[in-house]
């Protein structure tokens, strides 16, 4: 269970169901906040505050958890529970990136999502190997090197919590 392989692995894996997930998610910022994914602007951007983050990760959470309920084989074939934290934690992470415009948002979208998956579903992975996917929550707004640095300030030897 972690960010590492998991994430090489996961977008093509399972690309109409990431697809699916992320785009319930453009669907909600259309309806609800008359955003428009097709042709963003700065000016339309939303204000990245923790409320909605909240929202925006819920829902496409709440939703992609339901779809993987509906239909079991799904929920088999993304095996150990990693593929689907993975699965739910990008659509999250993408809904709320592409809403703001904001990477750090997307990153508490992403955390926000492992810890509803963690609460809903008892674990992400197998073997105890979810812990990656939870740490980086408590840190995902400090700007210290090790630790967790805003998104585009991330580079190849950002520490992988996976490794």
């Amino acid at each position: 269970g972690g960010v590492g392989f998991t994430q090489y692995a996961t977008a093509a894996y399972t690309d109409n169901i990431l697809d699916e997930f992320t785009y319930y998610g453009m669907d909600y910022l259309k309806d609800k906040y008359e955003f428009d994914y097709t042709a963003p602007s700065p000016e339309q951007t939303l204000e990245p505050t923790q409320d909605l983050v909240n929202d925006l990760a819920t829902e496409v959470n709440l939703n992609a958890m339901e779809q993987y309920e509906q239909f079991p084989t799904m929920m088999e074939d993304h095996f150990g529970g990693s593929q689907r934290a993975g699965v739910m934690a990008a659509a999250c992470g993408l809904t709320c990136s592409i809403g703001t415009g904001n990477s750090n948002a997307g990153l508490n979208g992403w955390y926000l999502s492992m810890l509803m998956h963690k609460e809903g579903w008892s674990r992400l992975g197998f073997f105890g190997y979810d812990l990656q996917d939870q740490c980086g929550s408590a840190n995902s707004l400090a700007m210290d090197g090790d630790r967790g640095l805003m998104g585009e300030l991330r580079g190849p030897n950002y520490p992988n919590y996976a490794m």
